[in-house]
């Protein structure tokens, strides 16, 4: 779904910010209504507005005295109205002019100024002159801003806060909200439900000239007219800043080629590409092709006009493109060389071909600047390339356990401190793991009634002095576990799994046993092809407590949001996404991705680990789909039904996740081919059908061990010659934990009984046997823990037919 911004409904967006001060965005000069007024109309303007506001006697006074000679001083600048001399007379600059009104007066500057100041305040209010942002920022009233509110269009005013505080708006965050649509009224000179996403637009580019950054209350000024209806309730402002998919002519421009009949070329070429291509892929292509390629071409030699390079220039290109060079930085080898070499050769090579068939390319036909021979180091590049990240997943997967824990003892952690915090009073201390703390509350919340949440557990932490906002932190907490169980037990794609709605959660009944088995449905991310999953008992737990956690936070329902897709630049329908948390204050917004990997650091950067060379351990979301997929299997899943369940179209990529110990893999799979050549006919070497498929689900109904279930594939011999104990597939049953604990007692006696005897070798296989039965012991602990302090119900949605 695209997602049309209401700026563009009537007037496109400009390229480029206006200058402050002179046009907006839509090319407008803006001029106030008493633009052409006479200063004695102004005067009783003014006179009669302090009547109706109620000010004091003094501020009247003030404005009284004040008005005639801001009005006096601004006549004696150049201009048709008050606008055009306000302008010209650079007020609208800075405030050091108030201290000078009138020249030569022999009164204090304190007294001037507020005499200035009164005066200047009820010439914005009645609108006579419309300041700049600059000029706002710099006065920074919030009076001023208030009485915007009592002033022009009070009314509409009063149903904008009546509706925030319907619809749960924290009041620190309406205030914001308030004062940025003060602002805009102020320097638009037009009224409230006449402002526009332009005005926004404005607003923030002044921002981003000013200091880089989004001016403060952007997204709950936007949220407040979206609730009463002047701007469309179904465009939140991130949508209406992400344009979705733009044109390739306008890709293109934004490199500002010089010869035209090359970007001709090279838009027709993009646009004959761009049906095959995502959008991701399409935007790397133009950033191949045009910036690393024709636009760097331009830059250093202009005079070129056609595609037919000479070969100075060609060898030229090819020296600078082997380094990135940027500003501040020295320059560095570029990894993509060869493969922006292969583009293109690609490009001038179709053209060649496609001018066979059209003679509209014949023109373009030219020799490609790219050899054949040049591009010979892509698939040894390759190879180096899925070395490193066979090398990146060695190093990984012993550490896996450690970050599984520490993510569970920090979440275990925060609850509990922020479970002690609720119980202690305002003021008090308490002691938490051995560190003192002291709970507060910040006096501004406490005499709120319209806050959005219905407590605040601040704590300061005596021996650092830091202050803590145990929300906050638990909330990262438990976000940061749910993330890294849900990819270990999944190995689906960082998008996929913010992709996840309630929805997905299915359930299959087995035609031979009645057994309800849940399911998840990955939707298609990379590929075309949706996907199920089946929800081990550890997943459904992880599972039922984010449902349980969203629906206690939300009044007993899973909100529905709209995920923005990063790739294809769209927005996504009102789902009930489970990876989702409360955002800015007041409403619930989709994990983003970048915060998934900032999770993950917070969580790697308290175990300590660290890689081979002393760097501080990193991991990516992409390594748990890899990690997924090595001990799967290791563990005995066949390679093809791994591909099913990763999403793969060919068998080959799965193979390269595999890799991590490639002798032995590539020995046992070529070994399970042989014995399935020997027995089965040619005809079945091809990709599982539905039956298969089946069959794989229904598998685990007849692998009943004495300590549980056995995970192997269906149809497949055990490879551990039944020592269970040792089986990564067993999955042990919770009941038979107390056999367990006597198995672990006997290998105990056993191990010391051997060593005694000096019989190493059966020693050293106990151990091994010992160790397994230990971490079975501990995995089956953290689950009942889970189990015991959560409700496990996946909730899984009925639909019912009409």
């Amino acid at each position: 779904m695209t997602v049309t911004s209401p700026s563009r409904l009537a007037v496109p967006l400009p390229r480029t910010a206006p200058e402050e001060g002179t046009v907006s965005a839509a090319g407008v000069v803006p001029v106030g209504p008493r633009e052409q007024s006479s200063a004695e109309e102004i005067l009783q303007l003014a006179i009669e507005h302090a009547e109706r506001m109620g000010y004091s006697d003094k501020r009247k006074r003030d404005l009284r005295r004040g008005v005639p000679i801001i009005l006096e001083w601004l006549r004696s600048h150049p201009g048709d109205g008050w606008q055009q001399r306000w302008l010209a007379s650079g007020a609208d600059a800075d405030l050091d002019w108030l201290n000078t009104l009138p020249p030569g007066a022999k009164t204090g500057v304190v007294h001037r100024r507020a005499t200035n100041i009164a005066a200047m305040a009820s010439l914005l209010l009645t609108r006579v002159v419309l300041p700049s942002h600059d000029f706002l920022a710099s006065y920074n009233s919030l009076t001023l801003f208030r009485d915007v509110w009592r002033t022009i269009q009070p009314e509409v005013f009063d149903r904008v806060i009546r509706q925030a505080r319907e619809d749960g708006m924290a009041e620190r965050r309406m205030n914001e909200g308030l004062n940025v649509l003060s602002k805009l009224v102020l320097r638009t000179g037009r009224d409230l439900e006449q402002l526009t996403a332009e005005d926004f637009e404005d607003f923030r580019h002044w921002g981003l000239r000013r200091n880089g950054l989004l001016p403060h209350g952007m997204y709950p000024g936007w949220d407040l007219l979206r609730g009463v209806g002047i701007l469309p309730k179904d465009v939140t402002y991130k949508a209406f800043q992400h344009q979705g998919q733009r044109p390739t002519g306008e890709l293109v421009d934004r490199y500002r080629l010089r010869c035209k009949p090359v970007r001709d070329v090279l838009v027709r070429y993009l646009d004959e590409r761009r049906p095959s291509l995502d959008y991701t892929s399409f935007t790397a292509l133009i950033i191949n092709l045009i910036s690393c390629f024709w636009a760097d071409i331009e830059a250093h030699y202009p005079e070129v006009d056609n595609l037919d390079l000479p070969e100075d220039v060609v060898a030229a290109w090819k020296e600078r493109l082997k380094y990135v060079t940027k500003r501040q930085t020295t320059p560095r080898p570029r990894k993509s060389y060869l493969h922006t070499l292969v583009q293109v050769r690609s490009f001038y090579l179709d053209i060649q071909e496609w001018a066979l068939e059209d003679p509209s390319w014949a023109s373009h036909a030219v020799p490609s600047p790219v050899r054949r021979g040049e591009t010979d180091g892509l698939t040894k590049q390759r190879r180096r390339a899925m070395a490193t990240m066979h090398q990146r997943v060695r190093e990984r997967l012993p550490h896996l356990p450690a970050l599984v824990g520490a993510a569970e003892r920090h979440r275990t952690d925060q609850e509990t401190l922020l479970a002690t915090a609720r119980t202690t009073p305002i003021g008090a201390t308490f002691e938490h793991d051995g560190v003192p703390y002291r709970r507060f509350i910040y006096k501004s919340w406490a005499a709120n009634p319209h806050r959005a949440r219905s407590e605040a557990v601040m704590v300061e932490n005596l021996a650092t002095g830091e202050k803590i906002d145990l929300f906050q932190t638990e909330d990262q907490a438990f976000w940061a576990w749910a993330i890294i169980e849900t990819l270990r037990h999944t190995g689906i794609r960082r998008e996929e799994l913010l992709e996840i709605t309630h929805l997905a959660l299915v359930s299959y009944r087995l035609a031979d046993t009645g057994e309800l088995v849940p399911l998840l449905q990955i939707v298609p991310s990379k590929s075309n092809e949706e996907r199920l999953l089946l929800i081990s008992p550890e997943l459904a737990s992880v599972l039922a407590t984010i449902i349980t956690r969203l629906r206690n936070a939300n009044g007993g329902t899973i909100p529905l949001v709209s995920q923005y897709d990063l790739h294809e630049r769209v927005f996504g329908p009102m789902l009930p996404h489970l990876f989702q948390r409360r955002a800015r204050g007041h409403r619930n917004e989709v994990i983003c991705p970048g915060t998934v990997q900032n999770l993950l650091d917070a969580t790697l950067a308290r175990t300590g680990l660290r890689d081979a060379s002393g760097e501080p351990l990193k991991f990516t979301p992409h390594d748990f789909r890899r990690i997924f997929t090595t001990e799967a299997v290791t563990g005995g899943l066949p390679v093809h039904i791994a591909a099913r369940l990763l999403g793969h179209e060919d068998l080959s990529t799965t193979q390269a996740y595999l890799a991590v110990f490639q002798e032995d893999l590539i020995r046992s799979y070529r070994a399970f081919l042989d014995q399935r050549r020997a027995l089965r006919p040619a005809a079945e070497y091809r990709e599982p059908t539905d039956e298969e498929w089946r069959e794989f689900q229904q598998h685990f109904a007849l692998r009943k061990l004495e300590l549980g279930t056995c995970g192997r594939p269906y149809g497949t011999p055990c490879k551990h010659e039944h020592a269970c104990i040792r089986c990564p597939m067993l999955r042990v049953d919770p009941a038979q934990r107390t056999r367990l604990i006597e198995i672990v007692r006997s290998l105990t006696e056993r191990i010391a009984e051997a060593k005694l005897n000096g019989w190493l070798g059966e020693e050293e296989g106990l151990r091994v046997s010992l160790e397994a039965a230990r971490n079975k012991l501990t995995a089956m602990d953290r689950t009942r823990n889970q189990s015991t302090t959560r409700i496990a119900d996946l909730g899984i949605p009925q639909i019912r037919k009409p």
